[in-house]
């Protein structure tokens, strides 16, 4: 804290100048959360000016994302259809999910988490962000149209019968929670049944609209639909937008196109009175705490979603920590991978308190930041404060921005975040595994299903499953190398390791030699158990060389156990050379050193082994002799 404000109008500019470019994507990751443009703000408010100041890397700019916004969509979109569609009665539990996020990160960052983030494979990552786009993308077509489901009274129409139903179920449930459902005499039902109105038939109905449209298939599905009711003024609006901020970058970086876009479109439409769609009211005032999530708690209502918190917590780590690399490599500095952790959880965990949604470090922001002059944590904290100031004096003004302008701006947010480089290498990865007469990549494989499975299924969960088949495909590779390069061969058809030269002839096929390159671990102890069958009773004895295997998990051990028994009950001495550290104590634990293996049957080197099997030779011959 003492170099504070070594840099005070580097940090200046560089705040400012992130904190500009910021605001047009704080409102849009707003409005495509589902929680409105204020909470996109607050969002990138609080967790740009605690992330900076509890964070580990100095020129991070931090604030919502795609990647967490397509995350907290899916929380945001769940709850409210649990709650009749309300927003107001699902912001609690939905804020508390975020707030746990935080505290999440936190522990992470606590726990020394931070640094194993990076074995996150990449074709999962790649996936991940390719679909984040995908969705961003295809999720704006109706707004950019401007086709909203729940206001398309035809369609409406359909879901009435249904929310009608789901009324009536809900006075069923009502009644068997208040003890007075009586399944002989449903007088109390009729009644209640009475009071409702075609206004909540039409409210539900408009819900469940909305619902069936959410989503990539659901876009797809109301999509002919939005192509029969266009609403041209917006699509112009959006189009627009589009051109501008690709057409300005041609002219010049040093303003962000996304602002220009913004102000110009949105001063058209305006300045002419033109009848466009505005998005939802920015309240005025300082934010202030949502206090309900904590009177208002209920455990039951977000258990659902634990692992989607740890989802947003994990996704949010990533996130930071690759901006984190970004910086470090800009600036020749060196990031502290928990402390930012640490940071990140605070800025989220205050964020959902005061209704923003999460983010994490931006790597766009935080190239500008730099650029600009932002040098300490003070840059961090200024673009939170431009933004709060931004908020205070020009939220009725940021009220009359078209909607059809933030969703131009998300379409181009989710081409720009799509890894084209993982797409582009699509045709070079080499073709590992075979499915039957076709070859394919396992790493595309994996890419695939993670973009597929996260566009049309869910996010979390896709995730999940692309990392499961990572590992498994790691395993399995890693089992079929260490197959490979270990043999079980005597030495006289075996080319043996530079000290087996000058092994003694005439032990050549009687003693066979068993070299594990590689881990013992549960992937490949099938093959290695079926190694250990070629070797021949008739051998006398077998010498298993561990100089390469550097580890041995808990199934590796208990096959190596299988396999020492067979053999001794076979009468075949075991000879070990050259035992390591975490092999020997996972052997010594469980006894199998010295029950199996007395210590004297383990040697430091060959040498010494093959000074033991000579000295046994002589000493074989005498008593034969005698």
């Amino acid at each position: 804290m003492k170099n504070f404000f070594s840099n005070f109008r580097g940090d200046l500019f560089g705040g400012i100048t992130a904190g500009i470019v910021a605001l047009p994507l704080a409102l849009a990751f707003g409005v495509s959360s589902g929680l409105g443009p204020s909470a996109g703000l607050y969002g990138a408010i609080f967790i740009s000016f605690f992330a900076a100041l509890f964070g580990g890397t100095n020129t991070q700019i931090s604030g919502p994302t795609a990647p967490m916004t397509a995350v907290s969509m899916v929380v945001i979109a769940g709850l409210v259809a649990v709650n009749d569609g309300s927003i107001e009665k699902a912001l609690p539990a939905i804020l508390i999910i975020f707030l746990l996020a935080g505290l999440m990160q936190i522990g992470l960052g606590l726990l020394g988490i931070g640094k194993y983030i990076r074995y996150i494979p990449y074709p999962v990552v790649s996936g991940f962000m390719t679909a984040i786009g995908v969705i961003i993308l295809v999720t704006q077509i109706l707004p950019s149209v401007g086709y909203y489901p729940k206001e398309d009274n035809e369609f409406v129409s359909q879901f009435k019968p249904m929310a009608e139903e789901i009324i009536l179920e809900n006075i069923l449930k009502e009644e068997a929670g208040e003890g007075i459902l009586v399944l002989e005499n449903f007088e109390e039902t009729i009644k209640r049944s009475k009071t409702i109105t075609q206004d909540d038939m039409d409210k539900e109905a408009r819900t469940l609209a909305k619902s069936e449209a959410s989503g990539v298939l659901g876009t797809l599905k109301v999509l002919p639909r939005a192509m029969q009711n266009i609403n041209w003024l917006e699509l112009i609006l959006a189009l627009s937008t589009i051109a501008i901020i690709y057409g300005f970058k041609k002219i010049t970086t040093a303003i962000p196109s996304a602002l220009v876009a913004l102000i110009v479109v949105s001063g058209v439409a305006y300045g002419f009175g033109l009848n466009y769609r505005p998005i939802e009211e920015i309240p005025s005032g300082f934010p202030v705490p949502n206090l309900e999530i904590f009177t208002g708690f209920k455990l039951s209502s977000i258990t659902p979603y634990v692992f989607t918190a740890l989802t947003l917590a994990l996704l949010g780590a990533i996130d930071s920590l690759l901006t984190s690399v970004v910086a470090d490599n800009m600036t020749k500095t060196k990031h502290q991978p928990n402390k930012e952790l640490v940071g990140q959880g605070i800025g989220n965990s205050i964020a959902a308190i005061f209704g923003g949604i999460p983010g994490a470090g931006a790597t766009i922001r935080t190239v500008v930041n730099i650029n600009a002059g932002g040098k300490t944590k003070l840059s961090g904290m200024v673009a939170g404060i431009l933004l709060l100031i931004i908020l205070l004096a020009l939220g009725p003004v940021a009220s009359q921005i078209p909607a059809a302008v933030l969703a131009g701006i998300l379409v181009t947010v989710g081409i720009g975040v799509m890894d084209y480089k993982g797409l582009k290498a699509i045709p070079s990865l080499p073709k590992d595994i075979s499915v039957g007469p076709i070859k394919l990549s396992s790493e595309v494989i994996i890419m695939l299903v993670v973009l597929v499975l996260s566009s049309v299924w869910n996010l979390v969960y896709a995730v999940g499953v692309g990392l499961v088949i990572a590992s498994l495909m790691f395993m399995k590779k890693m089992g079929d190398l260490t197959a490979e390069r270990s043999d079980v061969k005597t030495l006289e058809h075996e080319k043996g390791w530079a000290d087996e030269a000058h092994f003694p002839k005439h032990l050549k096929e009687k003693v066979f030699i068993k070299h594990i390159k590689g881990p013992l671990f549960f992937g490949s102890t099938s093959e290695f158990q079926a190694l250990a069958n070629q070797i021949p009773r008739t051998a006398s004895t077998v010498i298993i060389r561990m100089d390469r295997m550097q580890y041995m998990d808990q199934s590796g051990l208990y096959t190596l156990e299988d396999v020492l028994i067979d053999l001794l009950n076979s009468n075949i001495e075991v000879l070990l050379v050259d035992v390591l550290d975490q092999p020997r104590y996972m052997m010594e634990r469980v006894d199998l050193i010295p029950d199996l293996i007395p210590k004297d049957r383990i040697f430091n080197t060959f040498d010494e082994c093959i000074s033991y099997l000579n000295k046994k030779t002589v000493e074989q011959k005498a008593e034969a002799s005698a």
